[in-house]
């Protein structure tokens, strides 16, 4: 009883602040709601400065004819939408950007594919064993773009090739002398390998990680219950990971289709501008053909493109969670 009453004593004692003064009241009013915003505030602005700046030059230099001609006489001349009318008139435009679709499906099914396998793998082995592949992948994905490309040209190079001459010493001698950038399908192969091992670690690392916050009690059940290694990750792993599969997935639907460097240095989008893809196909049209209107327009239609994708992307995942609650 005496028990009872000093936990009611304590419960009905007044609560008093620090030095004996009354407890602090939380921040109400226009100052704590503006508290957020301007704690956003900076990294806003560094973005309207870098960002939003060149995207409104950009967007009126599509409005442009701008050439050699125009750049040597300092004569600005307005074209409206005539850019934008024939980029999306142009049957070039379309297979570029068909292309395009189709290489970033196949590169993001490829990374999340093995990314999530060897993710997995690097939650099962051993610290040891663990802490290498760490290592290699890190220092898989922390090499520069630049620095990687100029590798995979050198393994796949037509005459002194790592990649033909061991081929070539397996028996497939067919390979000997083999120029991987001679077709569309062999050069698309080379940057898909480059793209897909430079992106791999960034899944597979964040996947581990994530791995460690499922509470090992459901797999003991699951094991209980007679589910294999498949049947954990379909019941366990996924639902409870599915947040970070959805948004590792746009990421990397981003950044792939937004590839410029490993596309462009391995062969310039050739041969023949067949493996040209669309910031390929802008600074070819823009850069290279010395037409800087038509390749911002086309740089434009590359955003709003990708924006599109992400919209629709975003909206079957909030569709499928709608269906789920």
């Amino acid at each position: 009883m005496s028990a009872q009453i000093e936990e009611a004593a304590v419960d009905t004692a007044p609560r008093t602040g620090k030095g004996g003064g009354p407890p602090p009241r939380p921040r109400t009013g226009r100052a704590a709601r503006s508290a957020p915003y301007l704690l956003i505030l900076p990294a806003v602005a560094l973005t309207v400065l870098l960002l939003g700046w060149t995207m409104l030059k950009n967007g009126l230099l599509s409005l442009q004819n701008l050439n050699k001609r125009q750049l040597i006489r300092h004569v600005t001349e307005w074209t409206g939408f005539d850019n934008y009318a024939d980029t999306l008139g142009s049957s070039e435009f379309w297979a570029v950007t068909g292309r395009s679709v189709v290489f970033t499906a196949a590169n993001v099914v490829l990374i999340m594919a093995l990314g999530c396998l060897t993710g997995l793998l690097l939650a099962r082995l051993g610290t040891k064993l663990r802490l290498l592949l760490s290592l290699g992948l890190v220092l898989a994905w922390a090499m520069p773009v630049v620095a990687a490309t100029t590798v995979f040209q050198w393994l796949f190079d037509q005459r002194f090739g790592v990649v033909n001459h061991v081929l070539d010493q397996l028996g497939w001698h067919a390979m000997h002398g083999y120029n991987w950038t001679g077709s569309q399908l062999s050069t698309f192969f080379v940057i898909t390998v480059l793209i897909v091992w430079q992106s791999v670690p960034f899944v597979a690392i964040n996947l581990y990680a994530a791995t460690t916050t499922i509470p090992k009690e459901l797999y003991e059940a699951a094991s209980l219950d007679g589910a294999g290694s498949l049947k954990q990750f379909t019941s366990v792993t996924f639902p409870f990971l599915k947040p970070f599969f959805l948004a590792t997935t746009f990421l990397e639907v981003i950044w792939v289709f937004k590839a410029f460097t490993q596309v462009f240095a391995i062969n310039e989008g050739g041969p023949d501008r067949l493996t040209e893809t669309l910031p390929v196909y802008a600074f070819q049209e823009g850069m290279g053909g010395q037409h800087f209107g038509m390749g911002a327009a086309i740089s434009i239609l590359t955003i709003v493109i990708l924006l599109a994708l992400t919209a629709y992307y975003l909206r079957l995942v909030l569709k499928q969670e709608e269906d789920e609650l």
